[in-house]
């Protein structure tokens, strides 16, 4: 059973950064499709951005430009850099994980992940 550790939440105010961090619990990481997702009371989970096995990433629209998605492989570790933070990035902030390939037209959706950490809450003040 993969387990999923977020870290890197707090609240910031708008222009600021902030780095997420998600570790993994197994040593075949480099097998997996990554992806970061976040959620807004009364709104759906939605993809934030994502590196599949073979290591493409993919964005939202609204964060290219701002968040970058790593990975240290060797420490099966995901990383968000969040920049220039707006107050619509403020939500619960997930990471995921897929077995396998996670193919590009599908890396947002949330039914392509089969496992899930517990969040970390990221709030932007204006």
């Amino acid at each position: 059973q993969v387990q999923l550790a977020e870290s890197g939440g707090g609240s910031v105010q708008a222009g600021g950064s902030l780095r997420l961090s998600c570790a993994h619990s197994e040593s075949a990481y480099r097998r997996y499709s990554m992806g970061w997702f976040r959620q807004s009371p009364g709104k759906e989970r939605e993809g934030v951005a994502a590196i599949n096995s073979i290591g493409t990433k993919f964005y939202q629209d609204s964060v290219k430009g701002r968040f970058t998605v790593s990975q240290d492989i060797d420490a099966n570790i995901l990383y968000l850099q969040m920049n220039s933070l707006k107050p619509e990035d403020t939500a619960m902030y997930y990471c995921a994980a897929a077995p396998g390939y996670v193919y590009p037209a599908g890396w947002s959706r949330p039914s392509a992940y089969q496992y899930w950490g517990q969040g970390t809450q990221v709030a932007v003040s204006s």
